[in-house]
């Protein structure tokens, strides 16, 4: 069982609720954070004690966000999960072979590596994309953005703030004052594809004329020291320069005693037919 609490900010998807469904199989404790408005759809295909209801209507992806992190606060817990609810599946990178995990495992793997550390801001797992079979990976990559699988340092002082580009944006404020992130490969997530599925930010952001553009402008007004707009893949795009943060060290809690030899909490590879 993993140690912190794991939230799911919803908007438009109790139809597809892809991040659920996943959690549900892997008989995963979570929690997803609705919309008032949206509460009984919600409530029609999910067990309404795993429901969160925000305050208002239309308080968008960073005040659901804050808010998550003030609940979590409330309730005593030192780091959340915050999951994106478009997730399908997740896996587990091993010998260069991604396999499909059917429970909460890797999460509590990436609750204690994190929690070896002080200055962690956010964690969290990298795409399974970005995990190809032909190419060598590191188990973990330090220093870079967190996207839509985040464990969140309760400690760390940052709001997300910017409608565009949000996750980026509050990587790159704890980055700036010496905090460090952790990006693991070693568990990954399977998300679907941007504006493959209706609700979430596909029409307050990826539908509206130039919005990749005016995403990748806004945060270039943010941080134009690290950020600057380029044309890729055939549309507009920022890219981050994150090479300045090679210097942000992780630093061990006093007192760590590390175990000695491979700890593979229990995971063991079977045929599931």
């Amino acid at each position: 069982m993993n140690k912190y609490p794991i939230y799911i900010p919803s908007k438009g998807r109790s139809d597809s609720r892809l991040t659920s469904k996943a959690l549900e199989a892997m008989n995963q404790p979570y929690r997803i954070v609705v919309e008032p408005s949206e509460y009984d759809l919600y409530a029609a295909v999910i067990d309404p004690e795993k429901i969160l209801v925000l305050p208002e209507d239309d308080m968008k992806l960073i005040g659901s966000r804050n808010w998550i992190k003030a609940h979590s606060i409330n309730e005593g817990h030192a780091k959340h999960w915050q999951f994106d609810d478009n997730i399908e599946q997740f896996n587990r990178l091993n010998r260069n072979l991604q396999v499909k995990v059917t429970d909460g495992t890797i999460f509590r793997c990436a609750e204690d590596f994190t929690d070896r550390y002080e200055n962690v801001a956010y964690s969290g797992l990298q795409y399974d994309h970005f995990a190809k079979a032909k190419e060598l990976h590191k188990p973990f990559c330090l220093n870079t953005r967190i996207y839509s699988c985040t464990l969140v340092n309760n400690s760390a002082p940052y709001a997300w703030r910017s409608i565009y580009n949000d996750d980026t944006d509050v990587c790159l404020q704890a980055l700036k004052d010496g905090w460090c992130t952790i990006l693991f490969y070693a568990f990954l997530q399977v998300k679907a594809t941007t504006m493959t599925i209706k609700g979430g930010n596909t029409d307050e952001l990826y539908l509206i004329k130039d919005g990749r553009l005016k995403m990748a402008e806004a945060l270039v007004a943010l941080h134009p020291d690290v950020a600057r707009v380029t044309w890729k893949f055939g549309r507009w795009q920022h890219h981050v320069d994150y090479s300045g943060f090679k210097t942000n060290r992780l630093i061990r809690k006093q007192g760590l005693v590390i175990p000695t030899g491979v700890n593979n909490y229990g995971m063991v590879l079977k045929e599931v037919i």
